[in-house]
């Protein structure tokens, strides 16, 4: 390991004045950015189609917060399915929490919205117009010349373009898609608000991926300082092989025709293209750190030098520290265990709940500050508002409500019989009517049937006012 610690008094794009280190990574190349491209490129498309796709006319994800709907891989959540909704998204963090103590922090490298855009999108484009590292260097110090000014706006309006792009997509998100296509060839002037979110949403992207980029990892992503205590020997990272690297004299610069085991040296030949590839600026040699987002553009590098060179390759890979210090293989710990069977017993409960939900909520209430009415024929009669969610995609007919628990009487106000459309809330104000002798006391518990066409679909409950019983 290194014997420089240093580096771990300091952020790598800070420099000692304590202004932005800008970095410029080297393009790059290889066997895992080949693999991370084709999975890059799946991710957004999925990103992308999501919004778009529909399962039985439900949008696949929606995360409307405004209006408390939720769409996950097409299940609707309502309000009354919060719970059904905290469970997955527990289940999403105990996940990334299990390939984290397994693998490390590699949903940042390989999954990530932030680094799937900006490696994949913004910094490709940012290679095919400034050129690579050492033209992008080049061109930040030159002048403010005709090609610096041509190359900039160019570069500047992609990224604006893409960032509105993605707002889009964003928002299709949070507001639905039908909802966005609409606005979209509407007139712009007619959704103000709308409009103003989008240009919002537009610059926060277009600051993210243009001028924030590794920062967001590094500095505002809580992920990273999860990964410090989840994290352990056994942990499977990006790692330097150190014994391997360093040997007894440690690193030295390639000679050719030397034979370097002879001569104690390591085989890192301190070149350095490990650092200069790398997208947040470390040096992989000093071991795991919390800029590391295990994106592997060290590992292509460093083969490619070795190969060159005529040395194995891997001695930056994927491995544990007890792999490198013990050579001990990859073993399923009680942690891993732990998190396992917690996963296995959320996925369990969440999937019975699943199952077990009603495709109706049904909520019946005393209307507040109201008495209960003693009519003619010594009947009591309270009056109720009721709210029926209808979490299906088709309508429910003919509703009607009837008491299960009790001989009475529902009368529905403005009319008998109704539809609750589809994923729609109907509500509405009833009056239930007991003969007294029928009541036990004065806070009776009445049990009432929901009904579709005779056909019994929900039931729910509600406290039935009345005289004090002296029985």
């Amino acid at each position: 390991m290194a014997k420089n610690e240093n580096f771990r008094d300091t952020i790598g794009t800070i420099n000692e004045e304590g202004k932005r280190a800008w970095i410029f990574p080297k393009k790059p190349s290889g066997k895992f950015y080949d693999y991370r491209k084709w999975v890059s490129y799946g991710l957004l498309l999925f990103l992308v189609a999501s919004p778009f796709i529909k399962i039985n006319g439900n949008q696949f994800l929606l995360f409307n917060v405004l209006e408390r709907r939720f769409n996950i891989f097409g299940f609707p959540f309502w309000p009354q399915d919060f719970h059904l909704f905290v469970i997955s998204m527990i289940i999403g963090v105990i996940f990334i929490a299990l390939f984290t103590v397994a693998f490390g922090r590699i949903f940042c490298g390989w999954m990530c919205p932030q680094t799937i855009f900006l490696e994949m999108v913004f910094r490709r484009i940012e290679f095919w117009i400034d050129g690579d590292r050492g033209a992008q260097i080049k061109l930040e110090r030159q002048p403010w010349n005709a090609e610096k000014i041509r190359k900039r706006v160019l570069k500047w309006f992609i990224f604006f373009i893409i960032s509105f792009l993605i707002a889009n997509v964003f928002l299709a998100y949070l507001i639905g898609s039908d909802r966005l296509i609409q606005y979209v060839t509407d007139n712009p002037l007619n959704h103000i608000s709308t409009l103003v979110s989008l240009l919002i949403f537009t610059g926060v992207f277009y600051f993210i991926f243009a001028w924030f980029r590794e920062q967001v990892c590094i500095i505002a992503c809580p992920y990273g300082r999860m990964q410090g205590v989840l994290l352990d020997n056994k942990s499977i990272v990006v790692a330097y092989d150190h014994k391997r690297g360093e040997g007894e004299n440690g690193r030295k610069k390639f000679r050719k025709n030397e034979d370097r085991s002879a001569l104690g040296n390591g085989d890192c030949i301190d070149c350095f293209q490990c650092v200069n590839v790398c997208p947040t600026g470390i040096d992989i040699r000093n071991g795991t750190q919390l800029e590391c987002v295990n994106c592997t553009a060290c590992i292509d590098e460093c083969d490619t030098i070795m190969e060159k060179v005529n040395l194995p390759k891997g001695l930056i890979r994927y491995a544990s520290e007890d792999n490198i210090e013990k050579k001990a293989k990859f073993k399923f710990t009680p942690r891993l265990k732990g998190y396992s069977a917690v996963l296995f017993i959320l996925i369990g409960i969440l999937a019975g709940m699943l199952f077990l939900r009603n495709e109706v909520e049904a909520n019946i209430l005393r209307l507040p500050g109201q008495l209960y009415e003693h009519k003619e024929g010594n009947i009591i009669s309270n009056v109720y508002t009721y709210k029926l969610v209808n979490k299906t995609s088709k309508n429910i007919d003919d509703i009607s409500f009837k008491l299960l628990s009790h001989k009475g009487t529902i009368e529905l106000v403005r009319h008998d019989n109704f539809t609750v459309p589809a994923q729609e809330l109907a509500e509405g104000t009833l009056f239930i009517e007991i003969n007294n002798a029928a009541l036990n006391g004065d806070k009776d518990k009445l049990k009432i049937g929901i009904f579709s066409k005779d056909k019994l679909i929900e039931t729910t409950t509600a406290r039935f006012l009345g005289p004090r019983s002296y029985k």
